[in-house]
């Protein structure tokens, strides 16, 4: 059965998603939350999340607060157990006082269904599934009362300081040390630790009980659904931890929240399409989110991409400065059960070609184990990061324009007898735009903020 043919079945079989309840409460180890929501009759999915006790974390907050904040988490986390069968309807059953009143109720279901849409771009193209913004989902709510509220005062306790999720690869260590060094407070938060955004926390001084923790956990219905043939596919996570961070903000009582996502995330994946893999990782979701925060959540909450204004060539640039975590850092997807680098992916080869003009042949090769440009099986990866084929890798990497910059700059810096490996030979640069010295201008920086990336760019190109 075709996916489209699936896709129509499932939703005739179920046409109703329900949001049913979430749930929350302070334990003498940490926050606990819990969700549950239902699909038809007789299958309900119950995720959890965990928040470990930390000293610096004050769990005692506002009611009010609390209920807008992990409703919101169950909202992004819905769309997860959603795209099993793809119910034509999700009916709200728990919306705390605010959400989707009469006030703003068109504006509210704008942001979700955009949110919900683009973010399973990747998941509809990939499926061979068609669909539009206006039918793929309709969003109710059901409760009684449409009493509207105002986003909730609060008041931080450390306004100067800034939480850093670490993902264990090149951006956040870029992030988390270009902060520090200019004299900012940083706190580091990790969701789901593994070895890699534990040890890379570890070489930036900071042991995990020193860190924000967040454990997510899947619930098992879903993932036997998926073993029976339910659609499965990508889902915006950066989303969903945008809307965790808020929550942690408030515990850690701190404003900033400085994700690593680069100007790249922009492009989309498919060439002429709106379908990108980083969707939530881009500035359109980034403004569009810190709007809906400021409109009906949290005034005073500053979630930004510090690395914004920059290209992955730059990233690269400044993580080459940084070598106490050439060993440890990962962004390998397919390795990253047992933190390593496969060696034979699409996000692998990127971050070889991106670092490779400011890391010595010899120093790459013991990063990732092997010369990946000598490997000839990676070449239709190498074709997609270069623009030839239709679609870029699903993964989040880096520009066409970024991955030919960063191989003529290669070539030039470190083959100058063109004595080629296997990848490289033929390789003929497309005119570049990429610069290492100037900032992309949008972004949500201050302008404080931005003079740092300055200095840092204008210290290192």
């Amino acid at each position: 059965m075709s996916k489209q043919k699936s896709f129509n079945t499932f939703r005739g079989m179920f046409p109703t998603f329900v949001y049913e309840s979430y749930h929350y409460e302070v334990q003498d180890d940490g926050f606990h939350l819990s969700f549950l929501f239902r699909l038809g009759d007789k299958i309900t999915f119950e995720p959890t999340g965990f928040i470990p006790s930390r000293p610096f974390l004050d769990f005692k907050q506002p009611k009010a607060l609390l209920d807008k904040l992990v409703f919101h988490i169950g909202m992004i986390e819905l769309i997860s157990y959603w795209k099993a069968c793809c119910s034509p309807q999700v009916v709200v059953r728990c919306a705390p006082d605010g959400f989707m009143t009469a006030d703003n109720r068109e504006a509210t279901e704008a942001f979700w269904k955009k949110l919900y849409f683009n973010g399973l771009g990747e998941f509809f193209y990939v499926n061979s599934i068609t669909t539009t913004y206006d039918d793929f989902l309709n969003l109710r709510v059901e409760r009684d009362g449409q009493e509207a509220s105002e986003p909730i005062a609060f008041e931080y306790k450390h306004p100067d300081s800034y939480l850093v999720p670490i993902g264990g690869g090149k951006d956040s260590v870029v992030t988390l040390e270009t902060l520090r060094k200019g004299g900012r407070e940083v706190r580091p938060l990790i969701m789901n630790p593994r070895g890699a955004t534990t040890l890379c926390a570890e070489q930036g001084g900071f042991s995990l009980d020193e860190c924000i923790v967040i454990k997510r956990t899947i619930h098992p219905q879903l993932l036997d659904l998926n073993k029976k043939g339910c659609l499965n596919g990508h889902t915006p996570f950066s989303a969903m931890l945008a809307f965790y961070t808020l929550l942690v903000s408030v515990f850690a009582g701190v404003p900033n929240i400085a994700l690593s996502n680069e100007s790249s995330a922009n492009e989309s994946t498919v060439v002429g399409t709106n379908v990108n893999h980083q969707y939530s990782k881009s500035l359109e979701f980034e403004d569009d989110f810190r709007s809906y925060v400021k409109g009906v959540m949290l005034h005073e909450a500053n979630y930004f991409s510090f690395l914004r204004p920059l290209s992955e060539l730059q990233i690269a640039m400044l993580f080459a400065r940084e070598p106490k975590y050439f060993d440890v850092f990962r962004s390998c997807n397919a390795g990253s059960k047992q933190d390593i680098w496969c060696g034979n992916c699409p996000k692998c080869l990127f971050a070889y070609i991106i670092l490779s003009p400011f890391i010595e042949p010899k120093r790459l090769q013991q990063i990732f184990g092997k010369d990946l440009f000598s490997d000839e099986g990676l070449r239709l990866y190498f074709s997609q990061l270069l623009g030839i084929e239709e679609t870029k890798p699903f993964e989040c990497v880096g520009t066409i324009d970024e991955v030919h910059s960063a191989l003529a700059m290669t070539i030039e810096r470190w083959y100058p007898s063109r004595d080629l490996p296997a990848l490289l030979k033929g390789f003929k640069a497309q005119p570049a735009s990429t610069r290492l010295d100037t900032l992309f201008e949008e972004n949500n920086l201050s302008a404080d903020e931005l003079n740092l990336l300055k200095q840092c760019i204008e210290k290192n190109s």
